[in-house]
């Protein structure tokens, strides 16, 4: 049996770990998720480590998409003594806003004014307590898909009125307002193990497709412009009680600065940390090195 499978739908973001581990010799397997079946009954772990790599926007490119799949079958390989990372209890925060944000708040970390519906034709409602300019969000999201920007209740009456609102595969939509992100960036707070990895600036905070790795720069044809920089204290142990929280083995947290009081916006959780694109130029060294080091303690933990 393989020390580590990696489960993954993307083709391509995934080849800077799979080098890393041919490097480090790690004995590893390729499962693409795409055409994937399991019997319930059987399917033993193929694996005695499984990393989790089904990334959220896996339903843009696969209207039959893996997401719910995933989840039900890391729980069922984890039920028969397989070591999960980022399992399903991770999946099932990452693939949802609303209770990001939920968890977001209850930790004490400050969020964007929100109101979460099911229906599109709650939204004006719920608009009017939030205030213009806001963001209609898809609650399962990925790669910016699903946003909506809106200066006027006009605009969204319109949209409303089209049947052209953000749609969600759950069917669950936020409303949220618009934070005027200071300098024009986010910053996104990595971890590994529960502990602080890195921080970048990501610049184009007007945008919504944010994605840091080399093939998201590839697939948006314009690579975006980020910066590695050290975080306040507060900030890094926010990320920290959130991977804490939810048991997130590897993944960031993106905030913005509210530019109109500079409060830190806790707004997004990504458990789907690919890495930034051109690491060695960004950080000065690669954190696919660290992952595997990381990797290869959670192999010898699990061959106990």
């Amino acid at each position: 049996m393989p020390e580590l499978a990696i489960v993954y739908e993307h083709p391509l973001w995934f080849e800077p770990l799979f080098a890393a581990l041919d490097r480090a010799g790690i004995d590893f397997v390729k499962i693409p998720i795409g055409d994937h079946g399991f019997d319930p009954a059987g399917s033993p772990p193929p694996a005695r480590v499984i990393f989790n790599r089904v990334a959220m926007s896996s339903f843009l490119r696969e209207p039959e998409h893996p997401l719910y799949h995933a989840m039900a079958l890391f729980d069922h390989w984890r039920r028969q003594g397989a070591t999960v990372l980022n399992g399903p209890e991770v999946m099932a925060i990452d693939s949802s806003k609303a209770r990001q944000l939920s968890l977001l708040s209850t930790l004490g970390l400050a969020t964007p004014r929100t109101r979460v519906v099911h229906r599109a034709a709650d939204l004006e409602r719920e608009a009017e307590a939030i205030g213009y300019p806001l963001l209609v969000k898809a609650n399962v999201g990925g790669s910016g898909a699903g946003i909506m920007r809106f200066d006027s209740a006009a605009e969204l009456s319109a949209v409303v009125a089209a049947g052209e609102a953000p749609s969600s595969v759950d069917r669950v939509l936020l409303v949220q307002e618009a934070i005027p992100a200071r300098d024009g960036v986010i910053w996104r707070i990595e971890t590994l193990g529960g502990q602080f990895l890195y921080a970048i600036t990501v610049d184009g905070a007007g945008q919504f497709d944010l994605c840091p790795a080399d093939a998201c720069d590839d697939e948006r044809g314009t690579p975006i412009a980020m910066t590695a920089f050290d975080p306040p204290p507060e900030i890094v142990a926010g990320a920290e009680r959130v991977a804490a929280a939810i048991g997130m083995d590897v993944g960031g947290v993106e905030v913005m600065v509210d530019d109109r009081d500079g409060t830190p916006k806790f707004y997004d959780i990504n458990a789907l940390s690919n890495f930034v694109a051109r690491p060695v130029e960004v950080l000065g060294w690669d954190p696919h090195d660290r992952l595997v080091e990381w990797l290869k303690a959670r192999i010898a933990e699990a061959g106990k």
